[in-house]
């Protein structure tokens, strides 16, 4: 591992231009550019209010919008990543195969790239929410907002884990891109993301140890993390079992990693 993040800063040139060349290059020629990044999370949170509304006719199921918001894009961030991670390693086979370098810089120059479009992004989080938070309940973000980037920083942890796992198993088994869009849709509706955990510890009054078990969940800990710091009122549930939520992307961190090293040996014979 020491050695790894030496080599890494050794490419750190490297890593610097893939990360430049994705962010140039995914929107290239398309007339919004960048504004995708902030309008797509946006449009799926205004789905999902409107969707809801619907659903629950004017009553909200105790949902607000602004937990929502908080939600869709910490969600994206995570699925961001790691549809740039499927491809990470076999859209790159030329680099691979004619030069040497550690090929680990992939994944995380597009965990680096999700990074970034997750903090721009979080300005405009910020505004809207705090215009809901003002409208709705004359208050304001909490002051603890200022620790999100640093949440995030937990969470790319987390999702750089997940790109290790999809970019080395994408280049085994091309079936991988449908098996985790397949995946993901499942745990999207198992996390968070339109909701609050109170809502399924409410749900769950009567069987408590299913609201312990859902924030095994690293999803769960990761988007309440959020909704804690931002919103008044939010709480984050400090028990045993949401502290082995937040252990377990370490955990996943530390296998993705042996996983991608021992196979990353035949990615260019694979390719």
């Amino acid at each position: 591992m020491i050695q790894t993040i030496k080599d890494v800063f050794r490419y750190w040139d490297l890593l610097w231009n893939l990360v430049a060349r994705d962010l140039k290059t995914r929107y290239r020629g398309s007339i919004l550019g960048f504004l995708w990044t902030i309008l797509t999370p946006l449009f799926m949170a205004i789905i999902y209010i409107g969707f809801l509304r619907l659903l629950a006719g004017g009553r909200g199921f105790g949902i607000q919008y602004e937990d929502i918001i908080i939600g869709v894009f910490a969600w994206q961030f995570t699925v961001q990543c790691v549809n740039a991670g499927l491809n990470c390693v076999t859209g790159n086979s030329s680099l691979v195969k004619k030069v040497f370098f550690p090929r680990i810089i992939l994944p995380l120059s597009v965990s680096v790239t999700g990074l970034v479009n997750f903090l721009l992004t979080l300005v405009v989080q910020w505004v809207l929410v705090a215009i809901l938070l003002y409208n709705m309940k004359s208050t304001f973000l909490e002051v603890t907002t200022l620790w999100v980037p640093l949440m995030s920083l937990y969470h790319l942890l987390f999702n750089f884990s997940l790109v290790l796992l999809v970019a080395a198993a994408n280049v085994y088994f091309r079936d991988t891109q449908h098996i985790v869009n397949l995946l993901m849709s499942a745990w999207f509706f198992m996390s968070p993301v339109m909701y609050p955990l109170s809502l399924v510890e409410g749900v769950a009054r009567s069987h408590p140890w299913v609201a312990q078990v859902y924030l095994l969940n690293p999803m769960t800990v990761i988007i309440t993390g959020y909704r804690a710091m931002q919103l008044p009122g939010v709480s984050f549930p400090w028990t045993a079992t949401s502290v082995v939520g937040l252990l377990i992307p370490l955990v996943i961190m530390g296998a993705a990693y042996v996983v991608f090293q021992r196979s990353q040996r035949y990615f260019s014979d694979m390719l």
